[in-house]
C-alpha cells in the first residue's frame, strides 16, 4: 500500500492518477474508518466478536445525534465503528437513526476518509464545483472522560453512502485506532456498482483510490481478519 503521506503529497493539487492504479489497492489510502450499522449496539458488538474473536469497546454517545458507538482497531489510523441508536436520546432527529432502527442485520452504512487539512480540501471542492456541507465540528466524551474532537465534511450527493464523508481530527485528540481493542485487520474494502464508469469518474474527482467492481446492485464490501476467522461485511 502506498504510504499515506506520499499519496497526500501526490494528490495535494487534485491531480488524479490513472484509475488503473487504484484497481490494485485493497484498502483506500485515505480510509479513516468504516461504519457498521446495527439496530442495537450490543447486538452489533456480539456479531463482530462472534465472527472475529475480538470484542469492540464502548466508545461513547454523539450528543444531539441520537447515536452511540463501539470501536475496534483495524490497524494504524484505521478502525471499525459499530454505530446504533442511543436509547438515552429518543427524541433526537437524525436520518441515520431511522436507517439504523430499520436494519435487519448489522451492515455497512458508510465510511470516512481523511484528506488532510479539511479547510484546504473544501476549497479544492469549491474550485471543482463539487457541492458539500461543512466543515462542521463534532465531539464526544470517551468513557474515560477525555474529549475527542473533529471536523467533518459531507458531500451533497454521496451516492447513497458509497462515497465517504471526510474527517479531520484535532491534534490533541487520540485517534480511536490507537487504543481501541486490537487483533483485527482490514483485508479489503471496495464497492460494487452497476454503472462502473460513472462511479469511477466521481472517485477520480475526489482523489479516492477505492477499488470498484461491476455488480447488479450498488454496495460497499469489506473483509475483516481476526483471530477467530474472517468476517465479510456488505451494505
Amino acid at each position: 500500500m502506498m504510504d499515506r503521506r506520499i499519496f497526500l503529497c501526490l494528490t495535494g493539487a487534485f491531480v488524479v492518477a490513472p484509475f488503473s492504479l487504484a484497481q490494485g489497492v485493497s484498502v483506500p489510502t485515505t480510509l479513516d474508518h468504516i461504519l457498521l450499522g446495527s439496530d442495537d449496539l450490543q447486538r452489533g458488538i456480539d456479531f463482530v466478536e462472534q465472527h472475529t474473536g475480538v470484542r469492540a469497546d464502548f466508545g461513547g454517545v454523539h450528543p444531539a445525534r441520537g447515536t452511540r458507538n463501539a470501536l475496534l482497531s483495524l490497524g494504524e489510523r484505521c478502525y471499525l465503528e459499530i454505530i446504533a441508536p442511543d436509547p438515552g436520546q429518543p427524541a433526537a432527529r437524525n436520518p441515520m437513526v431511522d436507517q439504523l432502527r430499520s436494519a435487519r442485520r448489522p451492515r455497512l452504512i458508510t465510511w470516512a476518509a481523511h484528506p488532510g487539512n479539511l479547510s484546504e480540501f473544501a476549497r479544492k471542492l469549491l474550485t471543482a464545483g463539487i457541492r458539500f456541507e461543512g466543515p462542521t465540528p463534532g465531539s464526544r466524551n470517551r468513557p474515560d472522560g477525555r474529549l475527542l474532537q473533529w471536523q467533518t465534511l459531507n458531500l451533497d450527493d454521496d451516492n447513497s453512502g458509497l462515497l465517504p464523508f471526510f474527517i479531520e481530527w484535532t491534534p490533541d485528540s487520540v485517534h480511536p485506532s490507537a487504543d481501541a481493542p486490537k487483533g483485527c485487520s482490514l483485508a479489503s474494502f471496495s464497492a460494487k456498482v452497476p454503472d462502473t464508469p460513472a462511479f469511477v469518474a466521481r472517485l477520480q474527482s475526489l482523489n479516492l483510490d477505492l477499488s470498484v467492481h461491476a455488480g447488479s446492485r450498488a454496495e460497499l464490501r469489506a473483509i475483516l481478519n481476526g483471530p477467530k476467522g474472517r468476517l465479510a461485511l456488505s451494505s
